[in-house]
């Protein structure tokens, strides 16, 4: 034999003859069973040359012998199976699968009647072959790991370095592994609670099943619960290693065995507890969405099995560090796997370390707040009812996570969020939890705001409370205006300034539907105009100060156009913003020359009567300039406000003094009624019409100067028509 089969001295170079040779050697150790004993050592020789032959057939032929002379002679064999591992792992991951297969039943058996140490020097292997693309491969793991747990002479010693490769197979895609594996398992947790009969007394007569159990899944017997939890310290450390390892699906599998392990451990969980956070803290942030979907899993039990005393002191201890998002999701999962009467001691301090600035706006990363928006959602899943002790300190999450910059997509998401808090408070919308936390909410919002600068979050949170709550801003009037007081001065940051006033404007426009819910808005008009708008008016250098202007003129125009400005409040203002009106006539932009006409027309209307021989000077100069604007509405305007104008001077004192200015605006308006659009032809038009009645000789005469000179002679001659008529029927 060995001269045959053992390089160097003998090599048989034919295939078929060595296949036989081994095939004889198989069926000489089957039939002469333990006579063979004194030539194993030859045997041995043989076995470690052939396991590694050139001929996939001569090597499985190889790995039957090695069976065969491990059950012919197991009291020789023990002494020398050390010698047999180094050759059945050099060829275990051999690219035929039948050889893997061959070598791994081999291994089984060499150990299982050989040296029970060698367990260690075949485990990483073994490990590796349960990721073979294989099934059968994996089967034949989980067979062999099956059998020692069951049968290896020291399986004691080595329960903690087995165990993780069975319960590895739960998670097989092949149902029949899967099916093996859980068949062996409940055959050892068995045989071990056989074998600590007197050890288990107590537990047996005790063991209730815990009230609240993960939905749909069986608990394993008392044997295998206990076999993982006193095996545990030694598990957990090398499959925290494994869970952050590089290679993905060693990561995979070891987050699907967490899971397993902590299903088995129960309450014994509890103190690993430091070791599992660390760890699922740093596996929530992986890239493989199954690695966090196990880990999130294996979180939910935490909230099962652990009390709240512990696991929510040593979660909300490392918010306190710096809040990673993975530390929000270990906390959604341990409430979503707690009982509702379990966690309602500890809501109170939940919602406080929730709305706490350095938990809730600590970053403005969008995953960062989906994960606060998933906890808000899931503690009102869980405590339902409950939720309405901390019911405002969950409106300051809701408020903060819709305030940063994100996708319209999270804005709907926490509108729906607050429609359950409200809901499980038996409220009909969220806009009643704004009812019910409004005074609180601004008084929240407001506690800095005299130090506030463009980048504060508040101003974002300000505006979703301001806008977000409908008509309920109406009812927290006092807070908002004094915020608005505070933060419009002219002296604070102009950009912040700005994203105020576009609040007020856009909450302007919709008055009766927001601020004026209550018709409480008109009793802070004069603070509105007086404080906010009048000092914002003010000219001042730069863009900034030019869109601040523009905003702050359109807040003027929708309290004139949505008549909340009645002609009473306009005559008590008019003299503090009549002159900034005016020059906002000049601006760089289109809408605030627009606004600021029309706000001069309306003024005009209602007090021009009043008005003294400047007034009336100054406010034809330059609105007048105005019909040589670049925009066609903004012309327009200044003709409707022009019409106006002579209407009042026509009833007032100071005519008679305003004779040669009334003389230069007929010839100014003379040439404007040759405007290239048609709308300003006509409305120029009836400017003159209008004013052609304080001086109508001096206007005729003007008329017949230019008549010649003009482009449509056509106006010009049913101006002097509309004058004749006036006269005649004045006669």
């Amino acid at each position: 034999g060995p001269a045959r089969l053992c390089p160097p001295q003998g090599f048989e170079p034919s295939e078929e003859l060595r296949l036989g040779l081994v095939q004889l050697l198989s069926l000489l150790l089957q039939r002469c069973g333990a006579s063979v004993g004194p030539y194993l050592t030859d045997v041995i020789r043989i076995l470690q040359a052939t396991l590694l032959d050139r001929y996939a057939e001569v090597r499985r032929e190889s790995c039957r012998c090695a069976v065969a002379c491990a059950q012919a002679v197991p009291e020789h064999f023990h002494m020398q199976s050390e010698s047999l591992i180094k050759p059945l792992m050099q060829t275990i991951s051999h690219q035929h699968y039948r050889v893997r297969v061959d070598v791994i039943q081999a291994t089984g058996a060499v150990i299982q009647f050989g040296n029970g140490k060698s367990v260690d020097d075949v485990l990483s292997h073994l490990a590796q072959r349960l990721f073979d693309e294989i099934p059968k491969v994996r089967h034949t793991v989980t067979t062999v790991i099956g059998e020692w747990l069951l049968h290896l002479r020291d399986r004691y010693s080595y329960f903690h370095k087995l165990i993780p490769l069975l319960l590895g197979s739960f998670t097989d895609e092949i149902p029949e592994n899967t099916k093996l594996a859980w068949t062996y398992w409940e055959k050892i947790g068995l045989q071990w609670e056989k074998e600590n009969e007197e050890d288990l007394k107590d537990k047996m007569d005790f063991s209730v099943s815990p009230s609240h159990y993960p939905k749909g899944v069986t608990r394993p017997g008392l044997g295998c619960r206990e076999l993982v939890s006193r095996n545990l310290s030694k598990i957990l450390p090398g499959l925290c290693h494994d869970i952050t390892d590089w290679v993905e699906s060693t990561r995979i599998k070891a987050s699907q065995l967490l899971y397993t392990l902590l299903l088995h451990a129960e309450d014994h969980i509890t103190q690993h507890m430091e070791l599992l956070l660390r760890t699922l803290y740093q596996a929530c942030l992986d890239e493989e969405s199954d690695v966090v979907k196990n880990c999130v899993k294996a979180a939910e039990l935490i909230g099962t099995f652990v009390s709240p005393k512990v696991s929510l002191r040593l979660i909300t201890s490392a918010f306190e560090k710096t809040p990673k998002p993975s530390c929000i999701m270990v906390l959604t999962a341990v409430i979503r796997g707690s009982p509702k009467e379990i966690l309602q001691p500890h809501l109170t301090d939940l919602g406080n370390t929730l709305s706490q600035a350095g938990v809730c706006q600590r970053s403005e990363e969008v995953f960062y707040m989906q994960q606060l928006l998933y906890c808000v959602q899931a503690l009102i899943e869980v405590c339902q009812e409950d939720c309405k002790e901390i019911s405002f300190q969950l409106m300051k999450v809701l408020v903060t996570v819709m305030a940063i910059p994100c996708s319209q997509h999270l804005k709907e998401k926490v509108e729906e969020t607050m429609s359950s808090l409200a809901q499980v408070q038996q409220l009909d919308s969220f806009l009643y939890l704004y009812k019910q936390h409004i005074i609180q909410l601004m008084e929240w919002v407001s506690v800095s705001c005299d130090d506030w600068t463009c980048y504060s979050p508040e101003i974002l949170q300000l505006d979703v409370i301001a806008t977000h709550s409908g008509p309920v801003i109406g009812e927290a009037l006092n807070n908002f205006i004094l915020i608005l007081t505070t933060c419009l001065q002219p002296n604070k940051d102009p950009q912040m300034r700005l994203k105020l006033f576009t609040v007020l404007s856009q909450l302007l426009q919709k008055a009766s539907e927001t601020v004026n819910s209550q018709g409480l808005f008109p009793s802070y008009l004069e603070t509105v105009i007086k404080d906010i708008l009048a000092p914002n008016l003010q000219w001042h250098a730069g863009r900034t100060a030019a869109a601040i202007r523009t905003t702050a003129v359109s807040c003027l125009w929708a309290l004139i156009h949505c008549e909340m400005l009645s002609p009473k409040e306009i005559l008590k203002v008019k003299d503090g913003l009549m002159p900034q009106i005016i020059a906002a006539m000049d601006e760089d932009s289109k809408i605030t020359r627009l606004m600021a006409c029309r706000i001069v027309g309306v003024f005009l209307k209602v007090c021009g009567r009043q008005f003294d021989e400047d007034q009336f000077t100054n406010t034809y100069t330059e609105v007048l300039k105005r019909l040589d604007d670049a925009s066609c509405d903004v012309r327009l305007a200044a003709a409707h406000t022009l019409t106006n104008w002579f209407k009042c001077l026509k009833d007032s004192d100071v005519k008679s003094a305003m004779e040669t200015h009334i003389e230069f605006l007929y010839q100014e308006l003379l040439i404007h009624l040759d405007d290239p659009d048609q709308n300003i032809q006509n409305a120029v038009l009836e400017v003159l019409k209008e004013g052609s009645g304080l001086y109508p000789e001096l206007l005729v005469r003007e008329i017949e100067g230019v008549v010649h000179k003009h482009q449509t002679p056509v106006y010009c001659n049913q101006l002097l028509h509309h004058i004749q008529s006036a006269k005649e029927s004045a006669l």
